[in-house]
C-alpha cells in the first residue's frame, strides 16, 4: 500500500470519530468502562496468584517431637520429612529456641516464663514448608504416622479456604472477562454500523466508481483501532491511579500485613497490563470492524 493511500486511509479514520462526535463518545465511555472492569478482574487475579504464592512460601506444618526422643531419632525424623513428596523446606526449632520464641509472644510479659529455663516444658519441633498447599493433609496425615512425633498442627482449613476463594475468585473473573470481550465487540461493531448507514450514499457512490471493498473498509477498521486504543489508555490511567490509592489505604494495608500478606506493587504489573490493553484494544477494533461491514459490503 502507497503511503498517500495509507495517509488517507488513517485520516479518514480520524476523520469518522471527528464526524461522529455522540457515536464516538459513547463508544470511548462504554468501552472505557469495560475495559476498567477488565483491568479490575486482571488485578483481582494477579494479586490473589500472588496471595497464593506467599502462603505456600510461608505456611508451614509444624511437627512436635516427643520429649524422650533420643538426638538419633530426631536427626532420623527431620530426615523422612524431607523425603515426603510436597516438601519444600525443613526448619528444626529446638526446645530453647521454642521457649525464645513463646517469650518473644509474650513480649513484656515474658517474665512468666523466667522458671522455665531449667524444666523446659517446651517441646522440639520442625517447621515443614511446602511446595503445593493443597498437600497439607497428606504431608500433615504422613508425618503425624510416624514415631515419636507428638502432635502435628497446620492451617489446613484456612488454607483449603483461601485456595478455593482464589479458584472461585479466577473462575469468576474469566468468565467476566469472556462477557466483557463479547459486549466490547458487540458495541464497537454496531457503533460502526452506524457510522457505515450514515455514509451509506457516499459508500456507494465509492463502490460505483470502482473502489475496492478493502478500500472502503480500512477507515472504519482504523476507526475502530483508534478507539480501542485510546480506551486502553484512558482506562490504564484510571485503573493505575485507583490501584495506588487502594496501596495507600492504610488500614487494608495493614490488614494484610497482619495476615502476612501485601499487595502486588503495579510497576510489577504494568507492562502485562499495557500488552494486554494494547492486544485487546487492537483486537477489538479490528474485529468489531471487520463484522460490522460485512453486511454493508457483501464480502
Amino acid at each position: 500500500m502507497k503511503y498517500n493511500v495509507l495517509t488517507y486511509l488513517i485520516g479518514e479514520g480520524f476523520s469518522n470519530i471527528f464526524k461522529n462526535k455522540k457515536q464516538a463518545a459513547t463508544s470511548f465511555g462504554t468501552m472505557c468502562v469495560i475495559m476498567i472492569f477488565f483491568g479490575v478482574c486482571f488485578i483481582l487475579v494477579g494479586n490473589f496468584n500472588h496471595f497464593i504464592e506467599q502462603v505456600e512460601s510461608e505456611q508451614g506444618i509444624q511437627a512436635f517431637i516427643e520429649n524422650d526422643a533420643t538426638d538419633q531419632e530426631v536427626t532420623e525424623i527431620g530426615n523422612q520429612i524431607k523425603d515426603l513428596q510436597g516438601v519444600n523446606t525443613v526448619e528444626f526449632v529446638s526446645k530453647e529456641e521454642a521457649l525464645q520464641q513463646m517469650k518473644d509472644r509474650l513480649g513484656e510479659k515474658s517474665y512468666l516464663l523466667d522458671g522455665y529455663e531449667e524444666n523446659n516444658v517446651f517441646p522440639a519441633s520442625y517447621v515443614v514448608k511446602l511446595t503445593d498447599l493443597t498437600q497439607t493433609s497428606n504431608v500433615k496425615s504422613q508425618i503425624e504416622g510416624m514415631n515419636n512425633i507428638k502432635k502435628v498442627t497446620s492451617s489446613d482449613e484456612t488454607i483449603a479456604a483461601l485456595v478455593k476463594v482464589a479458584n472461585g475468585i479466577k473462575i469468576g473473573s474469566y468468565i467476566i472477562i469472556a462477557a466483557l470481550v463479547f459486549i466490547s465487540i458487540f458495541i464497537i461493531s454496531n457503533i460502526i454500523k452506524l457510522t457505515v448507514y450514515a455514509r451509506r450514499k457516499e459508500i456507494s457512490i465509492m463502490k460505483y466508481v470502482g473502489a475496492t471493498n478493502s478500500f472502503i473498509r480500512w477507515p472504519f477498521i482504523v476507526e475502530g483501532v483508534i478507539i480501542g486504543l485510546v480506551s486502553g489508555a484512558i482506562s490504564l490511567v484510571i485503573i493505575a491511579s485507583i490501584y495506588l490509592l487502594v496501596e495507600q489505604n492504610i488500614g487494608f494495608i495493614g490488614f494484610l500485613s497482619n495476615l502476612g500478606l501485601t499487595l502486588l506493587e503495579f510497576s510489577e504489573m504494568f507492562n502485562l497490563i499495557l500488552i494486554v490493553y494494547l492486544v485487546l484494544g487492537v483486537g477489538l477494533g479490528v474485529l468489531g470492524s471487520t463484522l460490522s461491514m460485512r453486511k454493508y459490503l457483501k464480502v
